[in-house]
């Protein structure tokens, strides 16, 4: 009698049965992780932007990269995603004048951003007005804002500009990374000084619970993947933008 059940099955048919069923629901939850993983390598040009109205429609989430303008913002997009031909590079400081969007899925919910540099281009002074008004409107207007990425060479942390972007981001109490580029030019020890110098500057200003900061090198590849867990964090749907954050502390 006990060898009949489950409706005439045989123990020895329920048991296959239960092995198929445990078989195809690791399969789906295997297949689920895999498309639910970001894979940065999959990153692709979106479109570029000349302001916000250009602009993707606002679905998903996106990490913007801000900077100076020779402060190795599209080689770090570039090294990040393993595509050196990704984000155009130049000798010619401020070639970005556009807004870049790249899609890290197919859908196009999760994209990086290359924001056009700031305050070194050898453009006209009209011109860089320009560039900044579209700046400040992306950075202040866009929703699906996840996160910030500033860039500053390790040689001139927190110049003024820098500190500009900074200020603005916490006050909006969005999530801000610091990556000081080109550490490669310095030897580990005096990087790493000056890496302790800026963490130390954000616990006096009391802002390290929303600023972080490492070492950066498109050059040798440091930080990569430590820059790599980071976003990933940002982007996941679990994380609110600061758009979101500020609409759940008014309610």
């Amino acid at each position: 009698m006990r060898a009949k059940l489950y409706n005439g099955l045989t123990r020895s048919k329920v048991a296959a049965l239960y092995t198929l069923a445990r078989t195809l629901y690791t399969k789906a939850r295997k297949s689920n992780c895999t498309m639910s993983e970001i894979s940065f390598q999959n990153a692709q040009f979106l479109i570029s932007a000349p302001s916000l109205q250009q602009c993707p429609p606002e679905t998903g989430r996106e990490v913007a990269f801000a900077g100076r303008s020779n402060a190795g913002k599209s080689s770090a997009i570039n090294k990040l995603t393993g595509n050196g031909k990704l984000a155009r590079t130049s000798k010619t400081p401020g070639r970005t004048q556009l807004i870049n969007f790249f899609r890290l899925d197919a859908e196009s919910n999760k994209r990086l951003v290359d924001l056009p540099g700031y305050g070194f281009a050898k453009v006209p002074l009209k011109v860089k007005q320009t560039w900044q008004r579209h700046l400040s409107e992306y950075l202040y207007k866009r929703k699906t804002l996840a996160g910030l990425v500033i860039l500053m060479d390790i040689r001139h942390p927190l110049q003024e500009f820098d500190t500009m972007m900074l200020n603005w981001a916490v006050e909006a109490e969005m999530a801000v990374h610091l990556l000081l580029t080109k550490s490669d030019k310095l030897k580990q020890g005096a990087a790493k000084n000056i890496l302790l110098e800026v963490q130390k500057t954000l616990r006096q200003s009391q802002i390290d619970d929303l600023v972080s900061c490492q070492l950066f090198s498109a050059t040798k590849g440091t930080g990569v993947e430590e820059l790599k867990r980071l976003l990933k964090d940002w982007l996941s749907d679990a994380q609110p933008t600061a758009s979101q954050a500020c609409q759940q502390q008014d309610a």
